[in-house]
């Protein structure tokens, strides 16, 4: 099926009045979460995921695209009126938008990320509906030798490129491993890592880590560092635009849509480095006589084009996991373990086996797209008021939701001990900056990558230089490598030369 096809089935099922209030909730509870520091898109859908054990697949991930677009919105709002930025992403929005905001143009700020953001999250889709189909034809080329190449791909990128040290990415990687190798092993039928508690013989569920990590133990940490205080909300004023504005802001969208969306689709792209390149590049394409604004007054080219860039990686985003199944963040890595609930395997034969959910799925983003700039603009007023709901009573909150949806999943005991035993391990791996996100990826990917190792093996008859002697294998492991040794290589000839 082609693209255009694919588009057109997906509009039929999505513009069904149930799919499209899965939609516009999914981009409210996204621009709300957004809009609240420290609590980003993966620790709500991570919430969300007992939902997938009573709700049909193509309304659970309608919700989720739309919570994971909308936070992406909403971190804006916290960046310029705050100063706070809610996640990574948002850090380099904040270095104009909150000058912006002191200066009385807050309202500008917020309509600039607002557009652009629309603007970057319509050019990912477009791109996420084209580009899909041809990676998946690639795709299809791979064997069970490159798939496993590529998972120690995206082992080595999520975990030691991203984090500030690859020694505590790696750590928690094994963390993931670990918990992915408890239960039956699918061909012996030997119980591995059970200790003889029968509820762990089906495994660890990834719901419960994911709830775990990003839910109780981000709560946990956030409670731990709480500093009573009352934070200072900026007014926002009116969010018109005036006509310079617009022209200021269009090139900027573009740009960073450009440079945002092929940082999502490849491993360890993340918003950090696309934000960070956009900004630079406006610092030097703007004018002159706007030069001077930059750090100052705040210059509305330093919010557009890294808010365009922020969005446009994270629809990026969604190409790895739906076609490879692969996940580069840790909002793909919970959604990944959603697929999972339902029995749902991401990868080529998705666009085949699950046509109708998938393009379902890629055409009610057009419509969040939509939904988002609706709900941003009018009701910037009321996302501002979120911001003063007082931080205990909503943390609490959170481990109450946490606790019902996990005992609900299994009606188990052993399954709570074990959500907040993950959990206050969570803690303490946020308080020494051991990043989660490699866990969850580490216990999705860990059983897959044992499966195409094994086949791998079965097939080459036990010889292991398969991994070498096939062009594609050898070329994804010497990246991996790369990935691995360049920045330690870089960081030493530096020091060498300041030296």
């Amino acid at each position: 099926m082609d693209a255009l096809s694919g588009l057109a089935m997906g509009f039929g099922h999505a513009l069904t009045l149930t799919n499209l209030g899965w939609a516009l909730l999914g981009c409210f509870l996204g621009t709300a979460i957004g809009v609240l520091p420290g609590i980003g898109p993966a620790l709500t859908i991570a919430l969300l995921l007992p939902i997938t054990f009573s709700v049909p697949a193509t309304g659970a991930f309608i919700l989720f695209c739309g919570v994971f677009y909308g936070a992406m919105y909403g971190g804006s709002t916290t960046s310029i009126l705050l100063n706070t930025p809610g996640e990574s992403g948002s850090i380099i929005t904040s270095l104009e938008g909150a000058k912006m905001a002191r200066n009385g143009r807050a309202g500008p700020a917020l309509a600039t990320a607002a557009i652009g953001s629309f603007v970057a999250g319509t050019v990912g889709t477009i791109g996420i509906a084209f580009l899909g189909p041809v990676v998946v034809e690639l795709a299809l080329k791979l064997g069970p030798a490159e798939y496993f190449c590529l998972m120690v791909l995206c082992f080595v990128t999520v975990s030691a490129v991203l984090g500030g040290s690859a020694l505590r990415g790696l750590t928690s990687l094994f963390f993931g491993l670990l918990l992915g190798l408890v239960g039956i092993d699918l061909q012996t039928g030997q119980p591995r890592l059970t200790f003889g508690i029968p509820e762990l013989l089906d495994g660890v569920n990834v719901v419960l880590v994911a709830v775990a990590l990003f839910a109780v133990g981000e709560t946990l940490y956030l409670a731990w560092r709480y500093v009573e205080g009352k934070q200072e909300v900026l007014p926002v004023g009116s969010i018109m635009m005036s006509k310079t504005d617009w022209k200021r802001s269009f090139w900027p969208w573009v740009r960073g849509a450009g440079i945002g969306f092929p940082f999502g689709v490849m491993p360890a792209g993340g918003t950090e480095m696309p934000t960070m390149l956009s900004y630079y590049m406006e610092r030097k394409l703007t004018k002159p006589e706007h030069q001077k604004e930059f750090g100052t007054t705040g210059a509305i080219e330093g919010v557009a084009g890294p808010e365009a860039a922020n969005n446009a990686a994270a629809a990026g985003i969604l190409v790895p996991m739906l076609t490879l199944g692969l996940p580069t963040s840790a909002t793909a890595a919970i959604m990944l373990s959603a697929f999972q609930s339902y029995g749902i395997q991401p990868g080529p034969l998705l666009f085949t086996s699950q046509a109708e959910l998938v393009w379902t799925l890629i055409a009610s983003l057009f419509i969040a797209n939509v939904m988002l700039v609706v709900l941003n603009l009018p009701l910037v007023g009321l996302w501002a008021r979120i911001l003063k709901i007082p931080q205990p009573q909503l943390y609490a909150g959170i481990l109450v939701f946490a606790t019902i949806g996990t005992y609900g999943i299994s009606n188990s005991v052993v399954d709570l001990f074990l959500l907040y035993g993950i959990g206050i391990i969570a803690m303490f791996m946020r308080r020494f900056d051991f990043p989660v996100a490699p866990v969850v990826i580490g216990m999705i990917l860990g059983p897959m990558a044992e499966q195409a190792l094994r086949q791998a093996m079965t097939i080459s008859q036990g010889d292991w230089s398969v991994f070498v002697t096939r062009p594609i294998s050898l070329a994804i492991l010497l990246v991996a490598v790369a990935a691995l040794v360049g920045p330690r290589l870089y960081g030493a000839w530096v020091r060498r030369m300041a030296a």
